[in-house]
């Protein structure tokens, strides 16, 4: 009952803390279970910088990165030598559960539905989309006392479940623009996706 009675505050006091901050840098750790093999969880280094720029530098495995600039997605893999390039609106129902990251966090917005749970010093919220034509279907995320999402866990609408796992924040931290305009790596070919 406790943990129910203060999450409308605790969701808007999550609401203004991201969007506030101007840029951010975070470690993340991020695992995925789904279809077939078990993928090796994953790590790097997660930056941000308003408006609308984002970028995943992966440390394992190597190489890897997720870039925004405001206007294109890039993903590149050196597993598969590819960089795909994805328009924003195209790629925005995928990266949703992740707005809060960009400052576009908008709880009633985006969810129908909240439960939430008190666990020691962190608050388990869980959210279903309003929209059942997503690509997920559930959202689960834990917040500290001060407003920090340490943890978010995404349930596909075909069962599988991504989870990031973020260290201590550097709130507004001096970020270059140089650090979110993509550049192809060498031997790589760029593929364009449309949806």
């Amino acid at each position: 009952m406790a943990a129910d009675a203060t999450l409308p505050s605790t969701l808007k006091n999550v609401e203004a803390r991201y969007n506030k901050i101007q840029s951010l840098q975070v470690a993340f750790n991020q695992s995925y279970k789904g279809q077939g093999p078990n993928r090796k969880p994953e790590s790097g280094q997660l930056y941000l910088r308003k408006p609308g720029r984002m970028r995943w530098d992966y440390a394992s495995p190597e190489g890897k990165f997720f870039l925004c600039d405001a206007k294109h997605f890039y993903y590149y893999s050196p597993n598969t030598g590819r960089a795909e390039k994805m328009n924003l609106k195209e790629a925005d129902d995928l990266r949703a559960p992740l707005a809060f990251l960009l400052g576009k966090l908008n709880f009633a917005k985006d969810f129908a539905n909240f439960d939430a749970k008190q666990q020691g010093d962190v608050l388990m919220v869980t959210a279903t989309p309003k929209s059942d034509k997503l690509p997920y279907r559930l959202v689960e995320f834990d917040v500290t006392n001060s407003f920090q999402i340490k943890r978010m866990v995404i349930t596909g609408q075909d069962s599988s479940v991504m989870e990031f796992q973020f260290g201590p924040e550097n709130l507004n931290p001096s970020l270059s623009e140089a650090m979110f305009k993509f550049k192809l790596p060498a031997g790589a070919e760029l593929v364009e996706e449309h949806r």
